[in-house]
């Protein structure tokens, strides 16, 4: 697995269509999200990325000053028993 280091906008749209873990600055770990979007807030200047939790529709919007890294998964490696 992967580790991006310091997460800005430019690595968030990078990342967009791929399978994540994200590392937040509280030490929390969002497991296996599906990178969707990055918006900007025009009047708050906030940015935002839009994910969407492993096996739902439902998507997250996680401010971007929150995460603290990524980890690209790869999902060869997971077996989904069933």
């Amino acid at each position: 697995m992967e580790r991006f280091g310091r997460f800005s906008a430019n690595t968030a749209k990078s990342l967009i269509g791929r399978n994540v873990n994200l590392h937040l600055k509280d030490g929390s770990v969002i497991v296996n999200v599906l990178l969707a979007e990055v918006q900007k807030d025009e009047f708050r200047g906030k940015i935002f990325v839009k994910c969407i939790p492993y096996g739902r529709k439902n998507t997250l919007k996680i401010p971007l000053k929150n995460i603290a890294w990524a980890e690209l998964l790869n999902l060869n490696l997971i077996s989904i028993s069933g």
